[in-house]
């Protein structure tokens, strides 16, 4: 037998999986489809009387213990009634399979299905289900410690190891690499000038994208996509919201008072549930450029992204985006 070609990331047969599950769980039958390439791959699994989302992991990018501590602290939020896509265990009670891949080995999750859909123009019912829904994950997550490591969302991991990491890519834009190295000085001063011994800490998700929570026919969300769990202060989640609030008043998707709008019923329901400071609401726009940046230096590590961000013209562009958020947003 010839040995196999190196490969560096392979796609899994649905079919294959669809037999594998079919054998490791009780739930019957289980067709499998392959429904998107991201972080990892992502496909649907439909039992005859259910949907499930199993997650392929790529090794580059999350280790064994990474999603040991993932499925951990979603079996917890779980266990909390909090409303999350969830780990499945098979019948022997793991909720982590193994796949001998072309690359390697790969591990895959089968996590519960959210019902429902994305929305962009939000309903107050449906601001105020997320914002409670988010304080109730904190409210487990300041207090949860899984066995494991993920990284931290400190200034270090946010800012400047990024600037680091892209800095190859702004070879021929030394202008607007600058302007990110001083930004980058700014951020770091504010929180220097603020007391932030008060601030909220514990898992964050990071990532709080209409993409990644669903509403069912009662405005209720679910949440899910805890790919990129880290620990670090918790108004960081408020955060990535707000930025996708501003994105949509950038792009003409929603005017800035309905955007203010948003955010106050927002954050108002999630005092219901959990305090949150005026000092941690402030930083806000600040902590804005790590969620940039963070997520830049992560596309440096994975080639199906590189083309997509990095090109010249399209980094430009995003540059452009963040260059016009900071300068209006930034007291």
């Amino acid at each position: 037998m010839k040995p196999i070609f190196p490969t560096t990331y392979s796609t899994l047969c649905p079919d294959a999986l669809a037999s594998y599950l079919s054998s490791h769980y009780d739930h019957g039958m289980i067709k499998c489809r392959f429904i998107v390439r991201g972080v990892g791959d992502t496909y649907m699994a439909e039992a005859p009387d259910q949907k499930y989302i199993l997650r392929i992991y790529r090794s580059t990018h999350r280790s064994l213990e990474q999603i040991q501590v993932e499925t951990g602290l979603l079996t917890a939020l779980h266990t909390a009634n909090v409303s999350v896509s969830y780990p499945i265990a098979d019948r022997n009670g793991n909720m982590i399979q193994e796949f001998d891949a072309a690359e390697g080995p790969r591990y895959g999750v089968l996590f519960s299905f959210a019902h429902g859909k994305s929305v962009l123009q939000f309903n107050d019912r449906q601001l105020q289900s997320l914002g409670r829904e988010m304080a109730a994950f904190h409210n487990v997550s300041s207090v949860i410690r899984p066995d494991g490591q993920r990284w931290a969302f400190d200034l270090e991991n946010t800012l400047f190891r990024p600037l680091e990491m892209t800095k190859d890519a702004f070879a021929d834009n030394p202008d607007d690499y600058l302007w990110l190295q001083q930004a980058a000085k700014k951020v770091e001063q504010k929180l220097s000038d603020t007391d932030t011994s008060r601030f909220s800490s514990g898992y964050c998700q990071f990532d709080f994208l209409p993409k990644n929570f669903h509403f069912d026919e009662n405005d209720q969300v679910t949440l899910f996509d805890f790919d990129f769990l880290g620990y670090g202060w918790l108004v960081n989640d408020m955060m990535t919201f707000w930025t996708h609030l501003t994105l949509d008043v950038f792009f003409n998707r929603l005017t800035q008072e309905t955007a203010d709008r948003y955010f106050q019923v927002f954050q108002e329901a999630y005092r219901e549930v959990r305090a949150v400071s005026e000092e941690e609401l402030e930083v806000i726009p600040y902590l804005s450029l790590g969620f940039w940046l963070f997520y830049m230096g992560f596309h440096t590590t994975h080639d199906q992204f590189y083309p997509v961000v990095f090109q010249p013209a399209q980094l430009k562009m995003r540059m452009n985006v963040i260059r016009q958020l900071m300068d209006k947003y930034w007291i």
